[in-house]
């Protein structure tokens, strides 16, 4: 029974779907669905029921799954020590525009609990590259915010958070409990360079085309709507310089908090910061502490 083989089944016993566990593991559907056959072969029985209703985990299966889980845990914990106790473990981390979220500050501290022998390099990315330098190859992990293009990159989200129109404190749409984007409709808004992400410009320009000043980092935007009087968004929680607001906007959907990597990259300490992130972003989200 392969590691590989026992991946495959986890995927497919946690979406309840082959195509979608196959998307998720980058395959085609017809291999993976004739490696859990060969799976069910070994073992001697149906982990899956398969009706036009879906897919269901049968007995055995839920039972696989239970052991299985555990199993690909202690296997990624060994390679994890024996890569850091080798000395030459390393990871570049790419973070985006602000590393004083609290989300990241618990990652870095569970992180350091866990790996304290892993040397983690931190390069702080601009507005103009959400994925901090990953597809040049200058991180290992990206932790950022989407949308972006992920062809060729792997993305999980860890939170999600509402945004809100960002105005100057003497503008009459200040006054306003909360906004649509249809009362923007007009102004000038802050915008990133020629050349940046298609996606993740339109997202920030409320998906349309902006006239207005160009910006690369986050006081450069709160600059702008300061002297220019222009708009733009921003996160709702973020405390705005003095003589700003932000108003939330209440058709816009939240801005995504991601982990991204390269398709392909088995870095087992790679693996562990996902799976570590994962864990310290969802205890915020969930209350669970």
């Amino acid at each position: 029974m392969e590691l590989r083989t026992l991946r495959y089944f986890v995927a497919v016993a946690e979406e309840l779907h082959f195509g979608r566990a196959a998307t998720r593991l980058h395959m085609s559907q017809p291999p993976l669905s004739r490696a859990i056959q060969r799976l069910e072969t070994e073992i001697g029985a149906a982990l899956f029921d398969r009706s036009s209703a879906g897919v269901a985990l049968t007995p055995v299966g839920a039972l696989l799954l239970d052991e299985a889980r555990d199993l690909l845990d202690r296997a990624d914990r060994l390679r994890e020590r024996v890569t850091a106790a080798a000395g030459s473990a390393t990871l570049t981390v790419g973070i985006l525009g602000d590393s004083t979220d609290p989300g990241a500050i618990r990652l870095a501290a569970a992180y350091r609990r866990r790996h304290p022998r892993v040397e983690v390099r931190i390069r702080e990315t601009d507005l103009t590259d959400p994925t901090c330098g990953l597809r040049a190859g200058q991180v290992d992990i990206a932790l950022t915010r989407g949308p972006f293009d992920e062809t060729g990159l792997v993305v999980r989200e860890l939170r999600a958070d509402p945004v809100g129109a960002l105005l100057r404190a003497d503008d009459p749409l200040a006054r306003r409990e909360s906004l649509k984007q249809a009362d923007l409709t007009g102004r000038r808004w802050f915008r990133f360079p020629e050349g940046t992400d298609p996606l993740w410009q339109s997202y920030w320009s409320g998906g349309e085309p902006r006239e207005g000043p160009v910006v690369r980092a986050v006081q450069e935007c709160q600059q702008a709507v300061l002297w220019n009087g222009t708009v733009g968004m921003t996160l709702l929680d973020h405390v705005p310089a003095r003589g700003l607001t932000v108003v939330p906007l209440i058709d816009m959907p939240p801005s995504r908090v991601v982990v991204a990597w390269n398709q392909g990259d088995t870095n087992p300490v790679l693996r562990s910061f996902v799976r570590i992130a994962i864990a310290a972003y969802g205890a915020h989200c969930t209350g669970a502490g």
